[in-house]
């Protein structure tokens, strides 16, 4: 059991999308933040933590989809002396079959550019489907935090999906596959956004990455 996070009780809102490094918010607070698949459930995950289903949009939004898109808790006026404990940030969604080549170079300029050049980032929260594992395209993404120098570590979405005795296998798995990978965390946290499993871990993870502990 793990005791409640008040951070995580308070209601969040979105405060900017981001489509290229200029609209970036000033660096103050600490960012944690969430990237995975275009159907890994990121979406859910984020309003299954912050406790608010309608925070990050679950559909394919047109003009969202390819944007860094900030959350911190509320009341804060985000001026120096009032700055949120930390932010989430919700980074677009990677693996469509359809995608655009350009869609996809902006992607990955906009994700590279970010993640070498934000100091106040302190961790990147990697979604793996369990009902998949580690596809082509997440070993990609995997490599190019590994390039950038950026701390990541793997989460676990749906695993309501699969039988619940092949949950422990698939964290030794994943864990097997990332332990050569130099900034891969060398924790797996297994999750279901419907049925709540793994948040609490996950939260408490989060706190502890940005020295939350109240």
């Amino acid at each position: 059991m793990y005791p409640p996070l008040p951070l995580f009780v308070k209601s969040w809102v979105f405060i900017r999308g981001v489509p290229a490094m200029k609209f970036l918010p000033p660096e103050g607070p600490l960012e944690v933040a969430f990237a995975g698949r275009s159907n890994v459930g990121k979406s859910s995950l984020i309003n299954a933590l912050v406790g608010h289903k309608g925070l990050a949009r679950t559909s394919n939004t047109p003009g969202r989809t390819q944007e860094l898109n900030y959350f911190v808790p509320d009341g804060y006026t985000g001026e120096e002396g009032n700055l949120p404990p930390m932010a989430l940030v919700d980074m677009p969604g990677y693996g469509y079959a359809q995608a655009p080549k350009e869609h996809v170079d902006a992607w990955t300029k906009l994700v590279f550019d970010y993640l070498r050049g934000r100091a106040t980032l302190k961790r990147v929260y990697v979604l793996i489907d369990s009902r998949h594992g580690i596809k082509k395209n997440d070993d990609e993404v995997l490599s190019l935090l590994d390039k950038a120098a950026v701390s990541y570590q793997i989460v676990l979405t749906k695993t309501d999906k699969i039988k619940e005795a092949g949950v422990p296998r698939l964290i030794s798995e994943t864990l097997e596959k990332i332990r050569k990978r130099p900034a891969a965390f060398p924790e797996v946290i297994a999750t279901s956004s419907e049925k709540g499993k793994g948040l609490d871990e996950l939260r408490h993870a989060i706190a502890e990455t940005v020295g939350y502990g109240g």
